[in-house]
């Protein structure tokens, strides 16, 4: 039960101290490199996909070959209309 506490906080305090960078960075104007590089480290993981899974263990995941096959189809129906005699031709 400790461990969720203990992530929980944590992860509060590095959000306070992300926040409190940001607002240093845009209102005060001795602000700096520290806080920049706080600012910009904190925005740059929470671009990190951490709820990603392997293919594998994903819930409802297509295997590549079903991808291939749907591709190939896809290919072949757009490809289709374009290949008759009289794609061109047009009303007269």
């Amino acid at each position: 039960m400790a461990r969720p506490t203990v992530r929980r906080g944590v992860a509060l305090g590095l959000g306070v101290l992300w926040w409190c960078a940001a607002l240093r960075l845009a209102l005060a104007p001795g602000a700096g490199v520290l806080e920049g590089a706080v600012v910009a480290g904190g925005w740059g993981v929470s671009l990190l996909p951490v709820h990603c899974v392997p293919k594998g263990r994903a819930a409802g995941a297509v295997s590549a070959a079903r991808w291939r096959a749907a591709w190939r189809t896809a290919a072949v129906t757009t490809a289709s209309p374009l290949r008759r005699s009289d794609a061109g031709s047009g009303p007269s």
